[in-house]
């Protein structure tokens, strides 16, 4: 990849952006390099030049996308809040924050979610587990706990919030800003009324 990541960080978002978005349309197998090229304004040998194969770029994309986000909340994320629904509140704003600047991410993600193709479902799951560890640990590592009624299970809660967060987007979709703020607010919403019915009464 050092080719490619020798050119101008412009022209590198405008050849990210282009498979992001056709890959999140279409999915794997019906995404033709040709199209990732014509969008992007290069040739297709230049799309083989840079990353050798469309698996290999399938797998830039998802590796780009993944640490983009992980690095962002590292950075920036406050362990010291211990409230697990200000917590899942802060991560979802810095992941929105990075996503806003390469918005073909979301659809581009839910995609590899429901991707079924043989060639990359394989390194899909591995990559995706290790998202899974990394989302348990910022979420539910050294939060308050006993804020929760005592029947709730937590671990299920949080796999419900992820539902929720990947049924709003649809992989065939280009998302928009507007779709973000929409989608955030309905988010915001929703983990309100899991917190009103989920917390003990001294805690609302």
């Amino acid at each position: 990849m050092e080719k490619f990541h020798n050119l101008p960080i412009e022209k590198q978002s405008t050849i990210i952006d282009a498979a992001l978005d056709a890959f999140g349309r279409n999915g794997y197998k019906k995404t033709s390099v040709s199209d990732i090229a014509n969008a992007a304004g290069i040739s297709k040998a230049m799309v083989f030049h840079y990353f050798g194969t469309k698996k290999d770029l399938y797998f830039y994309l998802l590796n780009f996308s993944s640490n983009m986000i992980m690095d962002e909340i590292n950075d920036k994320f406050d362990s010291s809040v211990t409230d697990f629904f200000e917590r899942i509140i802060m991560a979802t704003m810095l992941k929105m924050a990075v996503i806003k600047k390469h918005p073909a991410t979301l659809s581009y993600l839910s995609s590899v979610f429901y991707e079924t193709n043989e060639e990359v479902k394989d390194g899909i799951i591995s990559l995706m587990s290790q998202g899974d560890s990394f989302r348990n640990k910022i979420a539910l590592e050294g939060i308050d706990y006993s804020k929760f009624k005592d029947s709730v299970d937590v671990k299920l809660v949080m796999k419900m919030l992820t539902s929720i967060s990947e049924s709003y987007v649809n992989p065939y979709k280009s998302i928009q800003q507007e779709d973000l703020d929409v989608m955030i607010k309905d988010l915001f919403e929703i983990m309100d009324l899991l917190k009103n019915n989920l917390y003990k009464e001294q805690y609302l």
